[in-house]
């Protein structure tokens, strides 16, 4: 009987969590709780009711936070409302990475907001990188169905240990499967959420052509609904401990429904600009993941060639410090 019960909530997971992801009892972090501010001074701001939060880019710097625990997989999610008006070379940045714990052979996976000039859109950027594989960039581009400078719009990653999902407003736009012939360029060992707001001027707009134009500052970006649902790892005892529901909620997750598949090749089929699996440029051979399609092939040739650059290294937070081995010593920030 017990076993049966335990079948039928996690059917009920499933069923809930494939016709589409919401945040409904998903605990809404407290930024206080489970963030610290990774750089920025006086750059970021949190609202009065502790689980809204404004990150600025001005002349003399950006801003960013990161959470206090590492995570091995889980849901991590933010509703966000971008920059409006000129913000070419401007790049937000929601993503998670232990580039401070694994220095040579980090982990990492990304949801890069890229500015653009105005009347043009922001676009995306999804991108992975397992066991320091950076040489091997793995980014798509997309532009997206909505303006996300004018409301809040939710962002969402999946991480499995088999699985990575990236999701807008719950509908997925990308999955990332392990594969065999991927080795260790999968995601697989713990990771901090950050979440930034920097200067690309060198890259993030038509290839650096367009860059940070700070007549227009401050750029202000803003985050609330942040979730982290997951399985926060000790940095004492390397073990991982999942929250209530965690693992199931994993689990039943990774599997794509076929309608939300659907929704998702539409997507793909309308948004994507650019994929690395075609860019003959970078990658005389595609690499071993790839499934290639000829037609996307053939309507992905109209885009130019695209720049990319990594997180910089001032962006990452040193020792990493989970809030179970906090000091006094966390950066203050202005509470509004």
């Amino acid at each position: 009987m017990e076993t049966l019960s335990r079948f039928l909530v996690l059917m009920s997971l499933f069923s809930g969590l494939v016709s589409g992801f919401t945040l409904q009892n998903l605990p809404i972090t407290p930024f206080e709780e489970s963030y610290t501010q990774l750089f920025g001074d006086k750059s970021l701001f949190v609202h009065k009711d502790g689980k809204s939060v404004r990150l600025t880019l001005d002349e003399r710097t950006g801003s960013g936070f990161v959470s206090n625990d590492l995570y091995l997989h889980g849901f991590f999610s933010a509703s966000i409302k971008l920059p409006s008006d000129y913000s070419a070379g401007v790049v937000v940045a929601f993503y998670m990475s232990n580039g401070d714990t694994y220095e040579k052979n980090h982990d990492e996976i990304d949801f890069q907001f890229l500015g653009n000039i105005r009347g043009r859109e922001w676009r995306i950027q999804t991108n992975i990188y397992g066991n320091g594989s950076t040489h091997l960039g793995r980014e798509e581009r997309c532009n997206l169905w909505f303006d996300p400078t004018e409301d809040y719009h939710q962002y969402s990653i999946l991480w499995s240990d088999s699985h990575i999902i990236f999701y807008v407003d719950n509908v997925p736009i990308r999955e990332v499967k392990r594969t065999s012939s991927m080795g260790g360029d999968f995601p697989s060992k713990p990771m901090s959420l950050y979440t930034t707001i920097w200067d690309v001027s060198r890259w993030a707009t038509n290839d650096g052509k367009y860059g940070v134009n700070y007549k227009y500052a401050p750029y202000i970006a803003r985050f609330s609904d942040l979730v982290l649902h997951g399985c926060a790892v000790d940095p004492i005892e390397q073990f991982p401990k999942c929250d209530e529901g965690a693992i199931e909620y994993i689990r039943a997750a990774q599997e794509i429904s076929p309608s939300e598949r659907a929704k998702m090749e539409v997507f793909r089929r309308r948004h994507m600009t650019y994929s690395y699996c075609y860019d003959r440029t970078r990658y005389k051979v595609s690499l071993p993941e790839c499934v290639v399609y000829p037609a996307e092939a053939q309507r992905l040739r109209v885009y130019d060639p695209v720049t990319f650059g990594g997180i910089p290294r001032r962006h990452r937070r040193g020792k990493h410090r989970s809030k179970r081995s906090r000091t006094d010593g966390t950066v203050s920030v202005i509470i509004l």
